[in-house]
């Protein structure tokens, strides 16, 4: 039976960097990270969506890329959903990234 090769380092987080820098790539979900970052780090979704010049429906879509490459997470504030900002991780991916150009 053939063996299964193993994993060149570095490449097996290439999925996770890609979902992040394509979520950072888009001006309007920069401006939320930066919009739930100076509210604490956290904001209910009709105040992020009342700060931005879109359809509730296209906020919705940038809410949702960022949540599924792991830069914001989202929980439940009576009926109402929170957003938060998940900094370590972002910060984690990118310091991990720019580590590996280091001499």
């Amino acid at each position: 039976m053939p063996s299964t090769p193993e994993p060149i380092p570095g490449l097996a987080d290439l999925d996770r960097l890609d979902a992040v820098f394509a979520a950072l790539s888009h001006r309007t979900r920069r401006a939320i990270l930066v919009t739930l970052l100076a509210n604490g780090g956290s904001q209910t979704s009709g105040k992020i969506a009342g700060r931005m010049d879109h359809s509730w429906q296209t906020t919705s879509r940038h809410l949702r890329q960022l949540e599924e490459a792991g830069l914001i997470s989202v929980g439940l504030q009576g009926r109402e959903r929170v957003y938060t900002l998940e900094s370590a991780f972002m910060l984690d991916v990118l310091a991990g990234w720019g580590d590996r150009f280091r001499p």
